[in-house]
């Protein structure tokens, strides 16, 4: 879509009254450029990377996001210090899982979509409001879905009316679900939620949150083969976000090393489970 000839003035359709949702205007003018827009030949098969696995948890001033590293294309490691948590606007966050290149891909189109409503609104759309809008774009993806290509995020954020964090989770057919407390995804998933069932606090603090949920994916690792745990010989930390009343921020690696350090020296004597 570029400007027209006409003396340098912008497409008709540019000037045509609608809704505040950018993704409308682009599945009415381009949905090729929608992830949903394409599709597979019939029978066609990817084997794309894949990203996992995301925990959020809850804490008493806010939420606490956390994804590994690693993306799998089946049995081999494809990338091995991918990002997986992005921030969607000053109080959200989101962690994909599933086809690596779609999840990332509908991350970005959710954050223009976000940016396009404060835009044209003038206000931020309500926490609520962007677990749904999310949850109809993953509802688009679903032909895709059906060949293989599925994007699963979690979503999560600081809700300013209520005054505390929220967890979101979806199903391939763009149901919203909320969580309470916490919540996992991805294929280390089962795995993380035990860890966290056991180790979330409702009245800790953020630092006790971002503990919990590098131990959840540590304890993922150690189960699942597309998990990947902290690599301390290349520094490759989990990506780590907070979203609190000051709005959402990314940990920095300098801040997780010592917490990786000292769940390493914690269990350098007592590993757990079978070797």
């Amino acid at each position: 879509m570029t400007a027209g000839t006409d003396g340098g003035r912008l497409p008709a359709a540019y000037l045509v009254p609608g809704s505040s949702s950018f993704t409308d205007f682009l599945a009415a003018q381009a949905p090729l450029l929608l992830p949903s827009g394409r599709s597979l030949p019939s029978g066609a098969a990817i084997d794309a990377p894949h990203g996992t696995t995301i925990v959020a948890l809850t804490y008493a001033g806010g939420v606490v996001m956390a994804g590994d590293r690693r993306a799998t294309m089946g049995n081999l490691i494809a990338n091995r210090d991918m990002e997986k948590v992005f921030a969607t606007d000053e109080y959200s966050l989101v962690g994909i899982a599933g086809t690596a290149g779609l999840a990332v891909e509908l991350v970005r189109l959710f954050q223009v979509e976000l940016e396009h409503y404060e835009k044209i609104e003038g206000a931020l759309m309500s926490l609520e409001g962007k677990a749904n809008r999310l949850a109809s774009m993953i509802r688009g993806n679903l032909g895709m879905a059906m060949q293989g290509l599925a994007v699963v995020p979690l979503f999560a954020g600081f809700d300013t009316d209520g005054g505390a964090g929220r967890i979101f989770s979806y199903d391939v057919t763009g149901g919203c679900y909320e969580e309470h407390d916490h919540h996992s995804v991805g294929s280390g998933s089962l795995f993380a939620r035990g860890a966290l069932k056991k180790l979330h606090r409702r009245g800790g603090t953020g630092d006790d949150a971002v503990r919990t949920a590098v131990e959840a994916l540590y304890d993922a690792a150690d189960d699942d083969s597309a998990t990947g745990g902290p690599d301390v010989g290349r520094r490759i930390w989990p990506t780590v976000g907070i979203v609190d009343e000051s709005g959402s921020r990314f940990v920095p690696d300098d801040e997780i090393a010592p917490v990786v350090d000292a769940i390493i020296a914690a269990r350098a004597d007592n590993p757990g489970g079978a070797r």
